[in-house]
């Protein structure tokens, strides 16, 4: 009986040092993140990945870092290498974690940016493949504040393409605000990005 709690307090303490580890690597990433290194972000993120064999939040941050960074970049070589990584790693978060809102939110914003890049190769390809992911990400989770400004987003980018008027898209980004006042996180380290993003899209449209 001695040895199997001992054992059991081993795995416990082990569990518990395995925690501590990666609070205090995902603390540091998103700090280093924040203060502008994001090549040491990043590197840490993957570092984490491989520590961290089942949860996909490292790589969802890896993905989403390699898309931030894709906007306006003109070099191809640069713009593939980059999203091409980020899609690496939503693959492998979308199989760690099937049906998940917040990867389907950072899939569209990858296509997204390849349309960004070159819209006459790529929006044709990619344009229904999004609308797709946002609707399918909406009827999961309906009150995710990143789905809902993301879909918005992406409506509101739409119809500006088009010369379409962005008022009722304007009122639904307003509607946003509030999904992410009431939205709670799974954890310290879960998405819990957007409302700057939100509110600086609503100042626009007024």
């Amino acid at each position: 009986m001695k040895n199997v709690f001992i054992t059991v307090l081993i795995l416990v303490s082990g569990f518990g040092w395995s925690q501590t580890n990666y609070e205090k690597g995902m603390t540091k990433a998103f700090d280093l993140w924040e203060n502008g290194k994001t090549d040491e972000a990043e590197n840490l993120f993957e570092r984490i990945a491989k520590a961290e064999k089942d949860n996909w939040l490292p790589h969802y941050y890896i993905a989403q870092i390699n898309s931030l960074k894709s906007w306006g970049v003109t070099d191809e070589a640069v713009i593939k290498s980059q999203l091409d990584k980020a899609q690496e790693h939503i693959d492998i978060a979308m199989g760690l974690s099937e049906n998940n809102p917040e990867l389907m939110v950072i899939q569209a914003q990858v296509l997204t940016n390849w349309i960004a890049y070159d819209g006459m190769t790529y929006g044709m390809k990619y344009s229904t493949r999004i609308t797709e992911l946002y609707k399918k990400a909406q009827a999961i989770a309906p009150d995710n504040p990143r789905v809902a400004f993301g879909k918005v987003e992406w409506e509101m980018g739409s119809a500006k393409y088009f010369g379409q008027d962005t008022a009722p898209f304007c009122k639904k980004m307003e509607g946003t605000l509030a999904l992410f006042e009431d939205f709670k996180t799974d954890s310290e380290f879960h998405p819990n990005w957007g409302e700057k993003r939100a509110k600086q899209a609503v100042a626009e449209c007024k």
